[in-house]
């Protein structure tokens, strides 16, 4: 994301353990160059190999990171430590640099050294107790949704030091825990257990003000329609859409208590009439008047979407091992520093060069030898 906004961003690799990013199950050739995720996720990014795992490699880090603004680690808290590159040792190197590491669970407590993939974050951080059909058993999130939310708060946490940076001249130390950054997003039922005493489950897509409050099935096969009723305006005006029905006129559904309370047949109901029409049409229906719906567009459908082209919110870009690539674009756009993709997302150890060679002015031959002791591995 820094990347994005405009940052020379060095992704340090090694192909003594490569990164699991660059083998995610959509990389049906098992090939680090040609991974679908990577290519998306990893844009506007240099790649440089170096095994820190080798001692002589610990110097070239901190060189690098003596011309450097801004340090991202993830690791456990005791591996940055372990290989002498932990923050008071940075601070050594460059007195004003900025280090955010984002361990997962943080670096004290009783499950500092935990080890955790993102899905196990969610569950962690009771997310995933939310998520299911409502009354039902868990099912949780089945997504790393840690990795990208912790992103966003890290990449925002890093402008604002910038910026304290910029004012007065220091670095300092962020650690970001993105267990806590998961907890975040469960404002809701942290709330209800404070102030009620009340603890959530699964809700399924059922929602305490809002009723209809759903995704509907549509004519075609698997295709869906988001709707949601949030006051009596819009229920007047969700009844006009569908032609007013006679069941509209129920004491079951004149009011949002009645409608909560009846939710299950009124769904019913509401998928009768959905169930009839193609899912952008019944959607140009209710927007017309003014009625919350979308279709629920699966990945396929992203792509195809009359607005989501117009937007550009996926790009084509050019990637030598699997030719185009459609990736994400930014999600922001400024008006004084527009961003883009630079360049599409690096081979593994494509920067090395550039990197050993032209920023820390490394002779041929010491380059050569160090790639030879698979230092620059």
């Amino acid at each position: 994301m820094l990347g994005d906004l405009g940052a020379e961003v060095i992704k340090i690799e090694t192909r003594s353990r490569i990164d699991s990013m660059r083998l995610s199950p959509d990389n049906l050739d098992k090939e680090p160059d040609k991974d679908p995720w990577f290519h998306s996720g990893v844009r506007n990014q240099l790649s440089i190999t170096l095994d820190m795992e080798q001692p002589k490699a610990i110097p070239l880090l901190k060189n690098l990171i003596k011309m450097s603004d801004v340090v991202i680690e993830n690791f456990s808290p005791k591996v940055m430590k372990q290989h002498g590159l932990d923050y008071p040792a940075l601070k050594q190197v460059k007195p004003d640099i900025i280090m955010i590491s984002l361990p997962a669970t943080g670096h004290f407590g009783p499950l500092r050294d935990a080890q955790t993939y993102g899905p196990s974050l969610t569950g962690l951080a009771g997310v995933d107790g939310l998520v299911g059909y409502y009354g039902e058993r868990v099912l949780g999130l089945q997504q790393a949704y840690a990795d990208v939310n912790s992103a966003l708060h890290g990449a925002f946490t890093v402008l604002a030091a910038l910026y304290y940076k910029k004012r007065t001249g220091k670095g300092q130390f962020i650690e970001m825990a993105q267990l806590e950054t998961v907890v975040s997003i469960a404002g809701e039922a942290v709330m209800e257990y404070v102030m009620n005493g009340k603890v959530l489950g699964t809700m399924g897509n059922y929602y305490p003000t809002m009723c209809p409050h759903n995704n509907y099935r549509c004519a075609e096969e698997d295709k869906w329609i988001s709707i949601g009723v949030k006051t009596e305006d819009e229920w007047k005006a969700f009844c006009q859409a569908i032609g007013d029905p006679a069941w509209t006129k129920d004491e079951k559904y004149a009011d949002k208590y009645s409608r909560l309370r009846n939710r299950n047949e009124l769904d019913r109901l509401v998928t009768e009439w959905t169930s009839k029409l193609n899912y952008y049409d019944a959607t140009e229906i209710l927007q017309k008047h003014g009625v919350a719906a979308a279709p629920c567009l699966d990945t396929e459908a992203r792509f195809f979407d009359p607005h989501l082209q117009d937007r550009k919110t996926y790009l084509e870009v050019d990637h030598p091992t699997t030719g185009t690539d459609f990736i994400a674009n930014s999600a922001w756009a400024l008006s004084d520093n527009p961003t883009e993709i630079r360049y599409r997302s690096p081979l593994l150890g494509e920067h090395n060069k550039y990197v050993f060679k032209e920023l820390l002015q490394m002779a041929d031959e010491e380059m050569a030898q160090l790639e030879a002791d698979k230092v620059i591995y």
